[in-house]
């Protein structure tokens, strides 16, 4: 299953992922990883939570990004929940052209049975049609 956060810049998204992801680790049974590109947020998670700066791992682009996670979900099978803040951002393209990266990562989610919540900068309106599903 895939969760989308959306709202413009400034509006607390990442607050809500960071929130979710700790509220969501109490209860977990599985593993959960914050994918980030910053370190600016790591004291705000929990401990349940791993965090994982993609710029120390040099992940540039759609297709870098979507193998990063596919390791991940392929590196441990208890693999509950994956975070992801700023999708648009860590691939470098604007939001309306990262259909393939939602295909795959929903995909993902439903092979290995993870929940990925993914924070998009744009208003509800605004989501492409391949993101409205997962509202």
């Amino acid at each position: 299953m895939i969760k989308i956060i959306y709202g413009p810049k400034g509006e607390g998204k990442t607050k809500e992922l960071i929130n979710t992801a700790n509220f969501n680790t109490e209860g977990a049974k599985g593993l959960s990883v914050f994918i980030t590109d910053t370190k600016r947020y790591m004291y705000d998670l929990s401990r349940g939570v791993k965090v994982i700066d993609v710029t120390d791992w040099n992940v540039a682009g759609e297709d870098a990004l979507c193998g990063f996670i596919k390791g991940i979900a392929a590196s441990d099978s208890d693999y509950e929940y994956i975070y992801l803040d700023g999708i648009a951002r860590i691939c470098g393209k604007e939001l309306n052209s990262l259909a393939g990266i939602f295909y795959m990562l929903d995909k993902i989610s439903t092979e290995n049975k993870i929940v990925i919540t993914i924070t998009c900068s744009c208003a509800k309106e605004e989501l492409p049609d391949f993101a409205k599903k997962y509202l």
